[in-house]
């Protein structure tokens, strides 16, 4: 599997840039990151509450003291990339149109609902997601909202902002700082754990992976895991070659969603963190290759993915 870095906190990546490292894994641990120029410094991300998004800020309190926060960009809608917005909504806030489409479904209120609720999908939702405490968040959304690509100026230092989705999420962002030879993935890239395509199509995750094989950034953060390489942008496009695979094979044969779910046999990535996402990925197979079965709501999904576990 991948080589990474097991170093976790705030990391010096060099040329202004450093990465935030969830200290643990699991459901909605994410990275962030933080880039600097003269006198300024852009936040890739903010965290899913908001006592891990202030334990960031202060670890970046030393630089942010002389180059403060002005621009705060969101990779994807997905609220462990966004809830900690209102700690920095004094910047500027930039997503992509789809990110914006997103976090006005999904935000905090309707986190509170799935984990509130009273049945498997809830007790489940509140096995993964009970470490954070979403009750005092007040949703703060993008200012500005870019299509395609859009380059910042950050004291000098050259940011290219690069919406891949719609592929994991409705839109989602990678960050590119080319004179470091560094980007920020968002959840484009999982070291070590499952990715979930909660979107789709599986054709432009996998072409996103081959813009990021094809950039000069030899220093890889993704959204979630360790600091990382190339290696595991590999090691994602492998993942979803086998599944959209695996699961078309299925779906061929006639073989209904979670059967072909339970069905499927992970082979070399069976050791990845989080499994149960595959669930989510086989139905989003599906509904590319029949547009007319029925999409799932978040705790339709959700659900898929409990039964997945309980196996029943």
């Amino acid at each position: 599997m991948v080589s990474v870095t097991s170093r976790t906190g705030r990391i010096e990546l060099g040329g202004g840039c450093r990465a935030w490292i969830a200290e643990s894994g699991g459901w909605g641990m994410s990275n962030a990151g933080l880039i600097t120029g003269r006198g300024e410094s852009l936040l890739v991300d903010t965290l899913y509450d908001l006592r891990l998004t202030g334990a960031m800020l202060d670890a970046f309190a030393p630089v942010t003291a002389t180059a403060p926060i002005s621009t705060v960009v969101n990779t994807h809608g997905n609220g462990d990339h966004w809830f900690g917005n209102q700690l920095v909504a004094h910047a500027e806030i930039v997503a992509s149109r789809g990110s914006l489409a997103d976090m006005r479904q999904v935000g905090p209120a309707e986190m509170r609902a799935l984990t509130g609720a009273d049945s498997p999908t809830g007790r489940f939702a509140r096995r993964i997601f009970g470490r954070f405490d979403h009750s005092d968040l007040e949703p703060a959304l993008p200012s500005r909202v870019f299509d395609g690509e859009t380059v910042l100026d950050v004291g000098g230092t050259e940011v290219r902002l690069i919406d891949v989705g719609p592929a994991h999420s409705a839109g989602d962002t990678i960050v590119h700082v080319p004179r470091a030879g560094t980007v920020y993935t968002g959840d484009i890239v999982f070291a070590g754990a499952t990715p979930i395509v909660w979107h789709g199509p599986f054709g432009r995750w996998l072409a996103a992976c081959d813009l990021l094989l094809g950039l000069d950034a030899d220093t890889v953060v993704p959204g979630h895991g360790p600091v990382t390489s190339r290696r595991a942008v590999r090691e994602v496009r492998d993942y979803l070659e086998f599944v959209h695979e695996q699961a078309t094979a299925r779906f061929a044969a006639g073989m209904p969603v979670m059967d072909a779910a339970r069905d499927i046999r992970l082979g070399r990535f069976a050791d990845l963190d989080e499994s149960e996402r595959l669930a989510v990925n086989v139905h989003t197979v599906y509904r590319e290759l029949d547009p007319a079965l029925p999409p799932l709501d978040g705790p339709g999904l959700f659900g898929c993915m409990a039964e997945l576990c309980t196996g029943s």
